[in-house]
């Protein structure tokens, strides 16, 4: 048993457990303790230590986007004209052919603020899934990446008039490869956009820290309201940019972001009480890196 000025690690531990410091033991990656503790539920959702050096315009605590991928129809019907009526930019990562069925939406959404972002030619992801077996990412190579990359960002320039200057990871996968010869393409996005987005992360983003290229975006996707408004006031309490992902938008379903939800996001975010700032991940993105 080894000692520490003369308290054995036994007793230490006894002592912890007594006072109620011992908050959780053992657990795998995301694990949660369900006691009460002023300790945040999940240990990744709120930052180490909240940076006071970091300040955020106009008084505002913490900063909120909300991106959507894929340019499925149910964001050009529906989540467009929701955000527009609340007065709310967001960030939709598109893919070039799904771009094309409901393109005068897409481009009143860019001319009503909205940030229009790159999510690859043809959305590769790992083998491993079956829809990606013929755009696996373990047979692609960087200068493939790249060649991909920028042919999306021309035919989205083509059809919009605005050439993307952030992207979103598919499938929030960030290689390409396999075993020896696998490759990070992290480098390829920092160097070709402003910001990259993750997918299935769990923590908003410490601004004064973050790798823009791979910025980390939590699932927005079969939530009610309680469980994005508990990572909201995480992000206010530690000065946080919490950048919220979906798919679909509409009454429920698979990927899909619950209407109700996206409105309360919406109120909540624009009561002055609450300190956020909520806007597309550009705007957001470029104070950040001037401001620090």
């Amino acid at each position: 048993m080894s000692r520490c000025g003369g308290v054995t690690r036994r007793d230490a531990l006894r002592t912890a457990v007594a006072s109620g410091l011992l908050l959780a033991v053992g657990g795998g990656c995301g694990s949660r303790d369900t006691r009460t503790s002023t300790v945040t539920a999940h240990p990744y959702a709120a930052a180490a230590r909240r940076s006071d050096a970091f300040a955020w315009p106009e008084g505002k605590r913490a900063a909120v986007s909300l991106t959507f991928d894929d340019a499925r129809p149910s964001q050009a019907l529906t989540g467009i004209p929701l955000l527009d009526h609340y007065g709310v930019k967001g960030t939709f990562f598109v893919s070039p052919g799904p771009l094309q069925t409901h393109l005068p939406a897409w481009k009143q959404a860019l001319a009503n603020g909205h940030e229009i972002g790159n999510h690859s030619l043809h959305h590769p992801c790992t083998g491993n899934f079956a829809f990606a077996r013929d755009k696996a990412l373990e047979d692609y190579t960087l200068n493939q990446m790249e060649r991909e990359l920028r042919e999306a960002n021309r035919v989205i320039e083509s059809a919009l008039g605005v050439r993307p200057t952030t992207f979103a990871y598919p499938c929030g996968q960030k290689f390409v490869g396999r075993g020896r010869h696998l490759r990070s393409y992290v480098p390829l996005v920092a160097r070709m956009f402003e910001a990259g987005r993750g997918w299935m992360d769990e923590a908003a983003n410490d601004p004064a820290f973050c790798d823009p290229a791979q910025l980390l975006g939590m699932e927005l996707d079969g939530l009610d309201f309680q469980a994005p408004r508990k990572l909201i006031d995480s992000a206010v309490a530690n000065g946080s940019w919490l950048v919220f992902a979906g798919h679909e938008i509409g009454e429920g379903g698979r990927q899909t972001t619950r209407i109700d939800t996206l409105e309360a996001i919406c109120r909540y975010a624009q009561d002055p009480n609450h300190g956020i700032w909520i806007d597309t991940v550009q705007t957001i993105v470029r104070y950040v890196r001037e401001t620090r």
